[in-house]
């Protein structure tokens, strides 16, 4: 059965959302506050993440930024915060959707359905994302053919990205927003040059017989590629 997370503090959308959910054919999980979110994110493993951003103690911008050090398990941030500012912090921040309270939960459901038919098997900090390769993200760093890479805050973005979107193609214009947070024309040729630096790294780790992992795709952008 599928695992979904909810860290909200307010107890009855809690549970109204536990009820939608739980008919739906998934298991749920409560957290009530962003402390309680972490110890049960890690422990329990889920396969996507329920998030309010207006958090005690530990706030929801706090969480998702913690969350995405350690995993790239899919988060639909639910908040009542709706201004178009906090709805492109949210999305550049890391979360892979943004719904504001008050929601028809027809939207939700269809959000989340959507989110884990997208989504791979999420991958943590110690786990592969694949047999070749595993990014260690308290130093900033990828792990390919045995071989630990030292990349730029930048060159880490970039692969993270595109590995969190493996098998589809990341646009220029979408790296740029969210890796450069440039969505500018003006910025294209950063994408090239960065893309080329991290390529050389990967192909000087892995040597003459591993593979390049990352596709150009013409005129649209880049795509990271698992083995078959």
């Amino acid at each position: 059965m599928t695992r979904l997370l909810i860290v909200e503090d307010d107890p009855d959308l809690s549970l109204a959302l536990r009820v939608l959910l739980t008919r739906r054919g998934y298991e749920v999980s409560l957290a009530a506050d962003g402390r309680e979110g972490l110890r049960r994110l890690f422990a329990e493993h889920p396969a996507l993440m329920v998030l309010d951003l207006l958090l005690p103690g530990l706030d929801g911008w706090e969480v998702l930024d913690r969350t995405r050090d350690m995993s790239d398990l899919p988060v639909l941030v639910l908040s009542g915060l709706g201004e178009v500012d906090d709805r492109v912090r949210g999305l550049r921040s890391g979360a892979d959707d943004y719904l504001v309270k008050p929601f028809a939960q027809a939207e939700l459901l269809a959000r989340v359905e959507a989110l884990l038919r997208r989504a791979g098997p999420g991958h943590w900090v110690g786990e592969p994302v694949e047999e070749d390769l595993r990014l260690v993200p308290e130093r900033r760093s990828a792990i390919w053919h045995g071989t630990e890479i030292r990349l730029s805050d930048i060159e880490y973005r970039l692969l993270q990205l595109l590995v969190r979107s493996r098998g589809r193609t990341v646009t220029t214009e979408q790296l740029l927003d969210q890796v450069w947070d440039d969505s500018t024309a003006i910025g294209r040729d950063r994408v090239k040059f960065a893309v080329l630096r991290l390529r050389r790294k990967l192909r000087y780790a892995g040597g003459p017989h591993a593979r390049d992992p990352i596709e150009a795709v013409r005129g649209l952008g880049y795509r990271y590629d698992s083995p078959a």
